[in-house]
């Protein structure tokens, strides 16, 4: 039995503590988010450093770099660059960047770190890592950094993709 005094209401009857109801997550945590095309990615919560929304004006642009850079932001202390995403993958959706702040997930792997900027952050969720499914009907330049999909509805053939963070950081398309 708790007896923990703060767990008691002010009437002198303890708190429930309805723990059966919790519900048990299972599989691991991702953060799901949009591409301007509209499509749905996820990427797994452990490979993410940070979420960010800075204003265009925070993000300093650098010249002659590559076209997929959008330039360097300031994290913690540590600049590092922001990337369109959809670019990179070869999304056919634009980016906007005319708007008061740019959703950027702040991607690692062994203290490399880049930041990705998107169209629109979703929701975190647990997922299922041993339902995931080979990845088809990807263009050739999203392909190697897709590790799977989850089918979301059979009617629509709509799907979840889930990103290779490690594949992204490692990708010889930055230094184009």
């Amino acid at each position: 039995m708790v007896s923990n005094p703060e767990l008691f209401t002010g009437d002198g009857g303890a708190l429930s503590l309805e723990l059966d109801n919790l519900e048990n997550p299972e599989g691991e945590l991702h953060l799901k988010f949009y591409l301007a095309s509209g499509e749905e990615l996820a990427l797994p919560a452990t490979g993410i450093a940070e979420v960010m929304q800075p204003s265009p004006e925070q993000i300093t642009p650098v010249p002659n770099a590559s076209p997929l850079l959008l330039g360097t932001v300031n994290l913690r202390g540590k600049i590092i660059w922001v990337a369109d995403l959809g670019q990179f993958l070869g999304d056919s959706g634009v980016l906007t960047t005319d708007r008061p702040a740019i959703p950027i997930i702040a991607i690692e792997n062994q203290e490399q770190v880049i930041g990705l900027a998107i169209e629109r952050i979703g929701e975190m969720a647990w997922l299922d890592v041993e339902q995931l499914q080979v990845a088809t009907n990807l263009p050739d330049t999203m392909a190697p950094f897709i590790q799977g999909q989850w089918k979301l509805d059979d009617e629509s053939h709509r799907a979840l993709s889930l990103l290779d963070q490690i594949e992204i950081l490692r990708s010889a398309r930055w230094a184009a």
